[in-house]
């Protein structure tokens, strides 16, 4: 197996993912109103119109479009009020409009046969049973016709479909309660090193680390509704501790992610516990990206065990431009990606050609444009500088760098400043 100083590439990464790894879960039916996040698990079509019938937008009076040609302030047409529908009267027990007669109508109402438009209370003057039209109006102003939000087989949700609050909303439209759903990729994260300890009081420590990637990795994921995330605590270097610990977890979650101990020195044993499991299938050991490149994968017993550096921004580098997109590539996951602007550089980034390089940057107006300040490359164990910006520079492998003044893409992931 080849050692770090034999790298693959980001992409290449990701094709080994893709090509090996399988998630096979479970489908379940949900309450809609609890599957905002999930994964739709299958194709949902629209079985009738909406709306089903011709309705009003507004307050009003339904009429005859043809029937207001040529009037005006001066000279304005009279039409006769033959009676009121209500919201939830039958359509199909709607009366038949009869030429320069008007039926009042509310916002939701069905339209009158023979009516193809409704002018609101107020464009009218209303006289006993009679109402004086002073404009014209085109034919079906403030209607909803059939089938103007959605036809009859229209694609309402697709399989792989991340849910919204826009899915969830049309589903319910149409009367759906529930929604078949991909269960949750249930996902531990195991900070491995002797050096890490789980916080407990804010005070400077003497000797080790406080853990801190394994809580930003929880998080990260967290936020996809579709990853049911848990993390134990730190465990030490010690060969057969990894190796119970990491076999137990295969047992029950589909995927384990270990922060810690995932390069070659002497106390790093990840690699080395995991490939005594059995059923081993080794997919890389290192990928040129900066920062995060002792990153490995392997699969046991089909399931991907991921390993990251123990540093949390390299972690977060890993995750967010390999992992991620290999799980939703294996999933065929459909989802709105993070914000990208484009701003411009005001100081020089320099990337070491062969590495795709993720840069920390601060993105912040200057007169009427996006300007782009890049914080640091290095350090990547230094998360102020996720709080401190708001954005990432991604720099792929080809490119030595942008110079003062390029317009560069820069993924938000906090507001601007």
């Amino acid at each position: 197996m080849a050692l770090l100083k034999e790298l693959i590439s980001v992409d290449e990464a990701i094709r080994r993912i893709v090509s090996t790894f399988r998630l096979d879960l479970r489908t379940t039916y949900v309450n809609i109103e609890n599957s905002l996040g999930l994964i739709s698990a299958e194709d949902v079509v629209a079985p009738y119109d909406i709306p089903s019938y011709n309705k009003s937008v507004v307050d009003g009076y339904a009429l005859r479009a043809k029937d207001t040609y040529g009037a005006s302030p001066s000279n304005p047409v009279e039409l006769k009020v033959i009676g009121e529908v209500d919201v939830n009267v039958d359509p199909e027990e709607v009366p038949l409009l009869k030429p320069y007669t008007a039926v009042k109508v509310a916002t939701g109402s069905p339209l009158p046969k023979g009516s193809d438009a409704v002018i609101m209370y107020e464009d009218v003057e209303r006289l006993n049973d009679k109402i004086l039209v002073y404009k014209p109006l085109p034919q079906w102003a403030n209607v909803a016709r059939v089938g103007e939000d959605f036809r009859r087989g229209d694609l309402i949700v697709s399989k792989g479909t991340v849910l919204g609050p826009w899915h969830i909303a049309s589903l319910a439209s149409y009367g759906f309660s529930k929604v078949l759903v991909y269960e949750r990729i249930k996902v531990v994260v195991i900070p491995i090193g002797s050096e890490v300890i789980k916080p407990s009081i804010p005070e400077p420590l003497r000797k080790g680390v406080y853990d801190s990637t394994s809580y930003l990795i929880k998080s990260f994921l967290s936020i996809k509704g579709y990853f049911n995330v848990s993390r134990l605590d730190p465990i030490p270097d010690d060969l057969s501790i990894i190796r119970s610990i990491i076999s137990k977890a295969l047992e029950s979650f589909d995927m384990v992610i270990t922060c810690g101990g995932t390069s070659v020195g002497e106390r790093d044993l990840t690699y080395s516990a995991i490939k005594d499991l059995g059923d081993f299938t080794p997919l890389f050991r290192g990928v040129a990206i900066r920062p995060g490149r002792p990153v490995s994968a392997a699969l046991v017993g089909g399931k991907l065990v991921f390993m990251v550096s123990g540093f949390p921004v390299a972690a977060l580098a890993t995750l967010d431009l390999i992992l991620m997109p290999s799980i939703k590539l294996v999933l065929g996951v459909k989802e709105i990606d993070e914000p990208v602007v484009k701003a411009k550089l005001v100081k020089r980034l320099v990337n070491v050609v062969g590495y795709t390089s993720y840069f920390r940057v601060r993105v912040f107006r200057c007169g009427s444009e996006l300007c782009v300040e890049p914080l640091r490359l290095t350090g990547s164990g230094i998360l102020s500088t996720l709080i401190r910006g708001n954005g990432v520079v991604i720099i792929p492998p080809n490119v030595e760098g942008y110079d003062v003044g390029t317009y560069v893409k820069v993924k938000l992931i906090g507001p601007i400043l």
